[in-house]
């Protein structure tokens, strides 16, 4: 990509006025759009694209500019991700070491890289370049974005998740941002080789799944809830039935067996809302041997309490919290949003009866994700739930070194009181797992 300075682009082979090559780009991408426009089908757009870098030289001619190789290149690049792409943001959509593109407004465009963000150079040519963007992204869709409906939730061909906000609700003008989804799915070696958690660790979480223990992973946004969460289920057995809740789709399940539901806004298609909580109401009904809800925000909390407690055992769940105890809490409030005039104390024993483990992610300073605490729930004690932390990270003495967060998820000394549901379906754990001092330091990826 060619350098900027001030209101020149600098290339190879000298310098060029950015504002008239902006112009030169909107003259080509016009001109070519009436002629090769996207069709959907690949082997169709790349011929199209093939006669455009064809085509390319003498329109460059036609329009009376006399470019630099480089600047040239770049030039048809951005003419091809103009018609058949994301505009100026596709080069980091297409980046695989770039996890979250932010578009704060037309000029300020930032990309998280290694967990941290970063602004870049790029810039919309103006609100009115952004806004076609975004129309190209959510018009597939079927979804509408104007005043009086301003927020709006999407997904990328590829899965990526979108979110936009425009005026009167962003001040400022559009704002866009994007959390890519992963080409390849992650794996438990992937979180050990990233230093997000050990090999016993992993071993242990497994057996969970494999035990059927109910799993809640907590965490803020961006620890990497989902991540875990999906590779959680990949450990659950091929002969069993699963059904995926989410408000945008995101996991990728390889098992066969698997039924996969997304939540539906209200004025979609037929108008009907279809909120996540009706949908694991639903749930219970397809027969289900696992429910796996991407994340409870609301009311459907109650009823993912009622389905782990009425034989659905093995489910899997994610929420914001900031620490197992806080999980709890928000679990509570919750449950207290679906309107029943329940007691505290009631909710409080449908949680510790429902839930066996919750697992908290976190994202270091350094950007790292990590595991930081595996934590049972074993019951109620009065009106309070019990939990025992059986694995917390700690950081080592020195800190930080070069740059990188330096610790390790070690055992608190305590065996915890599910080990019988491990050991009833054939899964058996060295003693030494739980043995203070007996999980190394976790290895941070290079």
């Amino acid at each position: 990509m060619a350098e900027t300075n001030g209101s020149k682009a600098v290339g190879p082979g000298g310098t060029v006025d950015k504002a008239q090559l902006r112009k030169t780009r909107k003259r080509l991408v016009e001109h070519f759009f009436k002629q090769a426009q996207p069709t959907g089908d690949a082997a169709a757009d790349d011929a199209a694209k093939r006669k455009i870098e064809q085509d390319f030289p003498q329109m460059l001619r036609a329009a009376d500019a006399t470019l630099p190789d480089g600047v040239r290149a770049e030039l048809l690049s951005e003419v091809i991700n103009e018609l058949y792409g994301f505009g100026p943001i596709q080069p980091f959509l297409d980046d695989p070491t770039i996890t979250e593109v932010m578009v704060n407004r037309a000029d300020r465009v930032y990309v998280e890289r290694n967990g941290k963000p970063v602004r870049t150079e790029v810039v919309f040519d103006d609100d009115d370049h952004l806004r076609a963007v975004i129309d190209r992204i959510i018009k597939p869709l079927g979804k509408t974005l104007d005043a009086s409906n301003p927020l709006v939730d999407a997904r990328l061909p590829d899965g990526s998740r979108v979110n936009v906000v425009i005026p009167p609700i962003a001040i400022a003008g559009a704002c866009l941002t994007i959390r890519k989804f992963s080409r390849r799915r992650l794996t438990m070696d992937d979180l050990i080789s990233y230093g997000s958690l050990t090999a016993p660790i992993a071993g242990f979480l497994k057996a969970c799944v494999q035990g059927r223990l109910n799993i809640v992973v907590c965490g803020g946004t961006g620890s990497g809830k989902t991540t875990l969460l999906n590779i959680l289920s990949g450990c659950i057995s091929e002969d069993e039935r699963i059904v995926t809740i989410e408000d945008a789709a995101e996991l990728q399940l390889n098992q066969d067996h698997v039924i996969t539901l997304e939540a539906k806004r209200a004025g979609q298609d037929s108008g009907a809302q279809v909120t996540i909580r009706d949908l694991v109401r639903n749930a219970l009904r397809m027969r289900p041997e696992r429910i796996v809800v991407g994340e409870c925000r609301g009311a459907e909390a109650l009823d993912m309490l009622q389905a782990m407690n009425t034989g659905h055992d093995g489910s899997l769940t994610t929420l914001h919290a900031n620490s197992p105890r806080d999980a709890i809490s928000r679990i509570e409030t919750m449950s207290l949003m679906a309107g029943i005039d329940f007691p505290i104390r009631v909710i409080r024993e449908q949680i510790g009866s429902a839930i066996q483990l919750i697992v908290q992610q976190a994202r270091m300073r350094d950007g790292s994700r990590k595991v930081t605490s595996v934590t049972e729930v074993s019951g109620m004690e009065g009106d309070r739930v019990l939990m025992q932390e059986l694995f917390k990270f700690k950081e080592a003495p020195n800190g930080t070194i070069g740059g990188k967060v330096e610790g390790g998820l070690m055992p608190c000394g305590l065996r915890p009181q599910f080990m019988h549901k491990l050991e009833s379906v054939g899964v058996q754990l060295p003693p030494e797992t739980f043995a203070p001092g007996a999980v190394g330091r976790i290895r941070n990826a290079a």
